[in-house]
């Protein structure tokens, strides 16, 4: 893939618009079978698709013994405790609060960033985390009546977020020595059959409720597993192996935007002002916090010298 900055900011913000539109697709197909049953198909289609795209373009190798750890952990973090949780955490608590903690997530890449990989952000990439955070606020609070009562759902959602987040530290670590996109691949389908095999303890008739839909359902399920699930997060872990993971998960902001507008376009949800409003701090924030403005003004200064 491209190593010029500029053009790795564009891919992740391409992934972020497939991304917000694939919460629209997950709606879907979640009504359709069963959640954890679904997940982990799902999950296991976007990883074949990473290995043959690795195979075709002859990236394809078995993992040396270390990177095994790397990719066992990858798959833990990833995918199997932050989709166990989201899909367990979804079913007890308001999307409300489940946006609002998900927001957390470039600020808690932040933390662990810092004390895990000693990489400190600068005050103008801080700044811009939290105009990040206070755009999501708005956009997920829009129309709503406020945050809901904490519950145990809120746990889940926290403990998904969180594993998501360690899973970028494991990403950026295992890059210095094995390729991003491998990486993905592996992770995808060791943490599916992962999943797979909790789901036959948690949904007995999973199997049977994939017999359930039409064509049109499998169709966006194509499209969540292939394009979504599988490119998006072999471009996305690229993008955190290229930029770091704290830069590259302030983008994520930008899911919550796009996941509205994929929801007023896909399933007729309101859009309204206060979704425009966040949206500032969201474009904000990340223009501050993925270190993009830092290198235009160093390119400036470096021209004027």
């Amino acid at each position: 893939m491209n190593k010029n900055p500029r053009v790795i900011y564009l891919i992740v913000l391409f992934v972020m618009l497939i991304w917000g539109i694939n919460v629209s697709a997950l709606k879907v197909i979640v009504e359709n079978f069963m959640p954890i049953t679904i997940t982990s198909l799902r999950i296991f289609t976007a990883g074949v698709t990473v290995m043959l795209i690795l195979a075709v373009t002859k990236a394809l190798r078995l993992p040396k013994k270390k990177e095994w750890y790397f990719i066992m952990g990858g798959a833990v973090f990833s995918v199997v405790l932050h989709h166990y949780f989201l899909a367990a955490g979804l079913t007890l608590t308001s999307a409300t609060n489940t946006g609002l903690i998900l927001g957390m997530g470039p600020v808690l890449t932040v933390i662990f960033a810092t004390i895990i990989l000693k990489r400190k952000p600068s005050r103008l990439q801080f700044a811009g985390f939290i105009l990040g955070f206070i755009g999501v606020s708005f956009t997920v609070l829009a129309g709503s009546g406020g945050i809901m009562t904490i519950n145990l759902g809120d746990f889940y959602i926290l403990l998904s977020i969180v594993s998501q987040t360690l899973s970028f530290i494991v990403i950026k670590r295992a890059a210095e020595t094995m390729d991003s996109r491998l990486l993905t691949g592996y992770m995808l389908v060791v943490g599916s059959v992962a999943l797979f095999f909790i789901s036959l303890l948690q949904e007995p008739n999973g199997i049977a409720s994939l017999k359930q839909a039409d064509y049109t359902v499998w169709l966006i399920f194509l499209f969540s597993a292939l394009i979504a699930t599988g490119v998006g997060h072999m471009a996305y872990n690229h993008a955190i192996s290229r930029l770091g993971p704290a830069e590259t998960s302030i983008f994520l902001n930008l899911n919550t935007f796009f996941s509205i507008m994929g929801a007023a376009l896909f399933l007729n949800e309101a859009i309204l002002l206060s979704h425009f409003i966040g949206l500032i701090f969201i474009v904000f924030g990340v223009i501050f916090g993925s270190g993009g403005l830092e290198a235009w003004m160093l390119q400036r200064r470096r021209r004027r010298m």
